[in-house]
């Protein structure tokens, strides 16, 4: 008779070497730890250790939010005082005389040629 060439395939090999997580707990021997319970004893230093995480993943996400805004209102502001610089250039050029004459001459109004004199009036009268 020929001889038996049945394979076993790995799958259904004793899957107490398996891979995965439980794997790993059973290299670790951790399992067998965990069997007899908790360790109530490490449940304080496991709990801080999780606070300072989340307290240290939280404090970066708040920096970066914090970062971010002030970027944009830093944009925002430099974006302003542009706008600021050129309003004001536009007011003192329109404020010039030449110019105040020119924009009220289509009113109808023209420019005196005279210069102002000044009236004086004696205190001294009333």
């Amino acid at each position: 008779m020929a001889a038996n060439k049945f394979k076993a395939r790995k799958s259904e090999k004793s899957s107490s070497n398996g891979g995965g997580l439980f794997g790993l707990l059973a290299k670790l021997k951790i399992a067998g730890n965990l069997e007899t319970g908790l360790p109530v004893k490490q449940l304080p230093k496991v709990a801080f250790a999780l606070v300072l995480g989340v307290i240290y993943v939280w404090n970066s996400h708040f920096a970066e939010k914090a970062s971010r805004k002030i970027d944009k209102l830093e944009t925002e502001v430099e974006d302003l005082r542009a706008d600021v610089t050129t309003l004001e250039a536009d007011y003192m050029y329109s404020s010039k005389q030449s110019e105040v004459a020119k924009n009220v001459k289509k009113l109808g109004l023209e420019e005196s040629k005279e210069p102002p004199y000044k009236i004086v009036v004696d205190k001294r009268e009333y």
